[in-house]
Parts: C-alpha cells; structure tokens; sequence
C-alpha cells in the first residue's frame, strides 16, 4: 500500500512539473514573440455584428457595388457577367443585366438615377436603364478590361480607363468619343471627376494618379507621392483635395496606403495608416468621401472599410 501512495505521489508531481514547464515556454513565448502591428487603438471603436440585409444572387466574385442616388437600390457586378439591382431594405431582386459576355468590373449610377454605365472584361462599356434593363448605348473604344468608369457630375459625360493605359472620355447619351488620355504608361485603374466637371483624376500602375482637363486632355499634374501603384482616386467634395489608395504594397516598403493632396498643386496633406498587416501586403483598392468632405471610408484586403477623419480638407 505505501509503494502506491509513493508511486501516486511521485505520477502527481511529474504531472506538476510538467504543467509548470508547459506554463514556462507559453509564458516565454508570449513575452518574446513580437507583437502585431496595432497603429490604432481598438477598444473604444464599435463592432456590429448583425447583417442588416444579405444579398445571394451572384455566382462568382462580386467586383463593384454602388447606391443609387435615392438610395433605395444597389447595383452589383459580378465575374458571372451580371449586374444586379436589388432593394436596399429588403434585398429583393428587381432586375438583372446580362448583356455582358464577360465578368463585369464597374458600375455607377447615374447622377439622376436613371442610368446605369457598366464595364468589364468584354471590353466594352454599356449603358442601360436602370429600370428595365434596356441597354442605351455601347462603347468599345478600349482595346483592353475596363476597370473604372465614371459619370461626370452633369450626367453628359462618362470617362473610362482600362488595360490599355488609356483613360477615355465619351458622350453619355450618343457614345461619341470625345477625348482619349495618353499620359500614362501602365493598365488605369480609377477614374474621378472634379465637383465641377472640369478636371479628371486618373490612377495607374505605373505608379501616379495625374490629372488632367476634361475638356482638352491638358496635363495638369502628376502626383508621385505613393510607392506602390494607386488602384482608386476619389474628390473631395468640396474640389479642395483628392484621395489616393494604393494597391499591392510591402510591409517594408510603406504603412501609409491612404494618402489625402492638394489637388491644384499636388501637395501632400496627409498619411493615413491601415492598422491591419494584411493591408501591408495585399493594398487598399478603394476610397470614398463622404458628402461633407469630413471622412474618408477605405476598403481593401484586410476584409475591413476604415474610416478617417479629414480634418485638412473640411474647407
């Protein structure tokens, strides 16, 4: 009986040396291992948990999304070739376009919310009726992708960039070519137009986001300050400053994917960090304004939209 109580007794302390070894290297690997970037606190910030609205109809990858101007609809476009239009409350399906014979890649509304322009891997930009689908003009000036398009703020215009490093503007309701910009040398891959229809900002792989007059095609400025190529641009409302995103970056090569400029003389305003590793090397590919020129919202490869207080560019 006493060789079973010391063999017990001897079973308990090994399995007592053995959690305080295992206590030891947890507590050596937490305090040595280094700790993830974190350039932002979190705790403060609310995280909301519920889906207000989701929405199932696309088989393949969805590439753009954009609110009509009344806000009572989204449209989608998706690598199935479609752009779908669907309630924003409840999610209902109201139509579906499928004149593309190619994964679609932008979308936006017109400013009166009538129209729909949409561009792809079909090569070809098509404008439709955002009510009954009926397609209104088809323009197939781009030799490559298209990858952005954009409305100007009148509704008469509409500018396109693509993989054939040119951005194109064209008339919205003839699809009369009106203009090609040939400044940059790499695949475009966000347009903007100025607040006052007057300027066009275009960002490119090739590393700038220039911009340009929309009337003549005249350069206007080249903006260099970002070390991986910008993949979205986006104006101020107010006409003061314009927003770049960068795309693929390196965790060595920069921290700052937001960055806000002046957008007469190109002046760097501000930095803004992504507070996520993943952004570090997969990019930022989105940014936004909102409509007192107060924030800005990013979206990119971290799976997250960042919001951004924009306190130089509130005039």
């Amino acid at each position: 009986m006493r060789r079973t109580v010391m063999e017990m007794m001897s079973a308990s302390w090994r399995r007592v040396r053995w959690l305080g070894l295992c206590l030891f290297l947890l507590a050596t690997a937490c305090t040595s291992a280094p700790a993830p970037p974190s350039l932002t606190p979190t705790a403060s910030v609310p995280v909301q948990t519920a889906t207000i609205t989701a929405y199932h109809g696309h088989t393949s990858t969805v590439f753009a999304v954009a609110w009509s101007p009344d806000g009572t609809r989204i449209a989608s476009a998706g690598n199935d070739g479609t752009v779908q239009v669907w309630d924003a409350n409840s999610g209902h399906l109201l139509l579906t376009y499928t004149r593309h014979t190619a994964g679609v890649r932008a979308l936006v509304w017109s400013p009166d919310g009538t129209r729909i322009v949409s561009g792809g891997n079909d090569n070809t930009i098509q404008v439709w009726n955002a009510t009954t689908g009926q397609r209104l003009v088809t323009y197939t000036g781009h030799l490559g992708s298209i990858w952005a398009v954009a409305w100007s703020p009148d509704g008469r215009r509409i500018t396109s960039g693509g993989n054939d490093s040119t951005v194109q503007v064209w008339d919205a309701m003839s699809g009369h070519h009106l203009l090609t910009y040939t400044g940059h040398a790499a695949p475009v891959r966000g347009v903007a137009w100025s607040p006052d229809g007057t300027r066009i900002a275009s960002a490119s792989q090739d590393g700038t986001v220039q911009v340009w007059d929309a009337a003549s095609g005249r350069h206007r400025l080249t903006y260099r300050g970002q070390t991986a190529p910008p993949w979205a641009v986006a104006w101020s409302p107010g006409g003061a400053c314009i927003a770049s995103a960068t795309g693929n970056t390196s965790y060595e090569q920069q921290r700052e994917t937001v960055q806000v400029w002046n957008a007469t003389t190109g002046h760097l305003i501000i930095s803004y960090p992504v507070p996520s590793s993943a952004a570090y090397t997969e990019g930022t590919f989105s940014v936004a304004w909102s409509p007192n020129s107060s924030r800005i919202a990013s979206g990119g490869a971290d799976t997250m939209i960042h919001l951004w207080n924009a306190l130089s560019c509130t005039r």
